[in-house]
């Protein structure tokens, strides 16, 4: 068994309107799929992805209404990354986030791979990286009726990074249960803390990377709007999921069990640290339940949710996504 790389990062959002406009119309990503958390139905769960929705690609978004501020620490998953095909790329999205007022740090190196650090209107932190030198995992295709150029588009998940104290247990379920290994490491940009060290899976490569940065001067997170959940894992089918949840067992690791999102069925649990993990199938994906030309206009429910329908739509504030662009 081993992981394939990162399947999807869930981050909170306070106002799903505000979040479709910057992650469609400035980022252009498309809304692949406008559902519910399956385990609070008041709340929209959005997800954006490539064109096709494919595995990778997905960065997924939990609207939580009366979610507070984010105060940055550790236990947490610090930043995402959003992967674009070359360096070129990067110099487009310059232009673009000076266009629209976003929050950015300009062209820096992470390591050997150029990055763009910037933050959405709730300070969601996010890097664009580039897959100049990319020989891992492919990544997927830029939606092609996009609001941003789709030569220059965004094309799937690059790594997540984990901010901890003690990096010796989470480094340990990595390396010793998740088939991560380490493969480098970068200087950190805070002055007096250790390298940000890189760990890799499967094919490797920018779509299947973990970075660990340790920091000794910092707080736990206090999570809210503009904070990550969680990070996914990518797993070929149940079959394999199955095999996963007794290789944790085993481990004496607690865990959820399988849970059937519908479009993937998924395995949770939580890293030493307390950070949230899952690992989910590759599919059966997004076109499961609506035609792949329309993602994302309708509300979808998945079959086992159905029968609320009329109750969950009392609670939502209507979110006007039909043309999706």
């Amino acid at each position: 068994m081993q992981l394939k790389g990162i399947h999807h990062v869930s981050a909170i959002t306070a106002n799903a309107k505000e979040n479709y406009h910057f992650y469609t119309e400035i980022l252009g990503m498309r809304l692949v799929k406008k559902t519910v958390n399956q385990d609070d139905t008041s709340m929209y769960h959005l997800f954006y992805a490539d064109e096709a929705g494919n595995p990778g690609t997905d960065l997924t978004f939990f609207e939580i209404k009366n979610a507070g501020n984010t105060y940055p620490g550790i236990s947490s998953i610090s930043g995402t990354s959003l992967r674009v095909p070359n360096d070129k790329a990067l110099s487009y999205w310059v232009d673009r986030f000076n266009q629209y007022h976003v929050e950015h740090e300009g062209i820096s190196n992470q390591g050997e791979r150029n990055v763009i650090h910037f933050y959405d209107h709730e300070k969601q932190r996010l890097t664009l990286i580039s897959d100049e030198h990319n020989n891992g995992v492919p990544g997927g295709r830029p939606w092609s009726q996009s609001s941003a150029s789709v030569e220059h588009g965004i094309i799937g998940l690059g790594p997540s990074k984990l901010t901890i104290k003690d990096p010796t247990p989470t480094v340990k379920v990595l390396t010793e249960i998740l088939t991560f290994t380490q493969v480098g490491s970068y200087p950190s940009t805070v002055k007096g803390q250790e390298d940000i060290l890189i760990f890799s899976t499967g094919e490797g490569g920018t779509g299947a990377e973990i970075h660990v940065e340790v920091r000794d001067d910092l707080a736990r997170e206090r999570p809210g709007r503009g904070s990550v959940h969680h990070v996914a894992f990518r797993v070929t089918n149940e079959a394999e999921l199955f095999k996963w949840k007794a290789r944790l067992t085993e481990a004496r690791i607690p865990n959820s069990g399988l849970v059937d999102r519908y479009y993937f069925q998924s395995l949770y649990f939580r890293e030493p640290n307390g950070i949230l993990f899952e690992l989910a199938t590759d599919g059966p994906g997004f076109a499961t339940d609506e035609d792949i030309n329309h993602l994302g206009e309708s509300l979808a429910l998945p079959p086992f949710l159905e029968d609320q329908r009329e109750e969950i739509e009392a609670k939502l504030v209507p979110l006007d996504t039909i043309g999706n662009k």
